[in-house]
């Protein structure tokens, strides 16, 4: 039987790991420059926990989620996303004690049940980036510039916000019944889906990517009109923050996100010349989500950025990331003396920090010569009975075949370049 990865994962092969770990060391470079520390959550969670958190009503909750019972008969589910789990940790930690804001980022797998696309599969990696326990407007800001620096300084361009109010507990129900009122009378035209959406998650509606909804959902009343003075003076400061540091952005009455919990602020980053879907990230405001969970009532805001994602915009706009370092040294070896002595001499190279390897298949020197070269190293240490009877070895420089013969004593001085090569030419 020929197995085959599961649709909708995939196989991170060597020769993609660059991507991925330009992507990751970068990640923490921007969260540490913005003071943001690790958190780790674990991968399965009580499925109360996204029942409660992400909505039940939400497509992930009804459609996606990994749902299983363990040996205990408990219902566990595998992460679909990040933040109620870290603000489960919060609640359950008591962090709410500590210095506020907290700011927190996480990296690593979740998993959805949906259709496989272009950047899009049932397990995803995600980085996840979340401020805990402020409302100020300037926090929202520092938050979606965290996103706009990572995608900046892994060389994404044409970068753009997103951003749309998605009103609070105050002034919401009132936009949501107009909502409704307004479809109501137009429920014959909508899709299915708009359909079962209209008295479950109406700000769904505003969402939906059939085209025969486009028309009624440009005339749909916006939610703008409806905020209540504290969600109209939140968003109105976000956007003079926007506005004085020059950052593009566009108002977007569609933008209301997938999730139950947003408050406020919702925003995307786009990035040009990526396709139809343009966004790179997404993320808002979810003031009410830790009291709904058994926290105490706290503020916060994050945003999720599939790694996929990243890299296919990487690619798409040709950013190559740096090559990844593989072994300096080779050592070859000629006969059965000098494959044991070969042997050490990799071990007491490496207990220096000189990444070396080796063949070890009794190949000619020729073959062994042609593999040092495919794995690009800078030195090939070549070992026979005369080497080993005068306490030498001979070292070939790569990039021009120079080599010579040295002492043992002075290998180390030399590869780590505190000893000049002793051949120029």
């Amino acid at each position: 039987m020929k197995f085959q990865a599961p649709k909708g994962t995939y196989d991170i092969l060597p020769e993609e790991q660059a991507y991925w770990r330009h992507v990751v060391a970068r990640t923490h470079h921007v969260c540490q420059l913005y003071g943001y520390e690790q958190i780790e959550v674990p991968v399965f969670e009580e499925t109360a926990l996204f029942e409660r958190g992400v909505g039940d009503t939400t497509d992930i909750v009804e459609k996606e989620m990994y749902t299983f019972p363990d040996r205990g008969g408990d219902s566990m589910t595998l992460r679909p996303e990040f933040t109620a789990g870290i603000c489960r940790a919060y609640a359950e930690h008591g962090l709410h004690g500590r210095p506020q804001p907290m700011r927190f980022y996480a990296i690593g797998p979740a998993f959805r049940y949906e259709r496989p696309q272009a950047g899009r599969f049932r397990q995803f990696f995600q980085i996840d980036v979340e401020v805990v326990g402020s409302q100020d407007p300037a926090i929202d800001l520092e938050v979606m510039l965290v996103a706009w620096h990572l995608y900046e300084d892994m060389g994404i361009r044409g970068l753009s916000f997103q951003v749309n109010s998605t009103g609070c507990p105050v002034c919401r129900p009132g936009y949501l019944d107009r909502l409704k009122s307004y479809y109501a009378d137009r429920v014959d035209t909508l899709c299915e889906e708009c359909r079962r959406r209209l008295h479950r998650n109406p700000l769904r509606l505003l969402d939906c990517k059939n085209e025969s909804c486009q028309p009624l959902i440009e005339a749909a009343p916006r939610i703008l009109d409806f905020l209540c003075p504290e969600c109209d003076g939140h968003f109105a400061e976000l956007r003079s923050y926007l506005d004085a540091l020059a950052r593009p952005y566009r108002v977007n009455h569609r933008l209301v996100r997938g999730l139950d919990y947003y408050t406020k602020t919702v925003f995307e980053v786009w990035a040009q010349g990526i396709g139809a879907q343009n966004a790179v990230c997404g993320g808002g405001r979810y003031d009410g989500l830790i009291e709904m969970i058994g926290g105490p009532s706290t503020p916060a805001i994050g945003f999720a950025s599939g790694i996929e994602r990243i890299i296919l915009t990487m690619k798409s706009e040709g950013i190559t990331p740096p090559a990844l370092s593989g072994p300096r040294v080779c050592v070859a070896y000629l006969g059965r003396e000098a494959k044991a002595a070969a042997v050490a001499l990799t071990q007491e190279l490496r207990g220096q920090n000189i990444g070396t390897t080796a063949l070890w298949e009794n190949r000619s020197l020729k073959a062994q010569m042609k593999n040092a070269d495919r794995l690009g190293t800078d030195f090939t240490l070549i070992l026979g009975t005369d080497e080993i009877a005068a306490g030498t070895v001979t070292i070939r420089r790569m990039a021009d075949s120079v080599q010579q013969t040295v002492s043992r004593t002075d290998l180390v001085e030399i590869l780590n370049g505190r000893k000049e090569f002793p051949c120029s030419s």
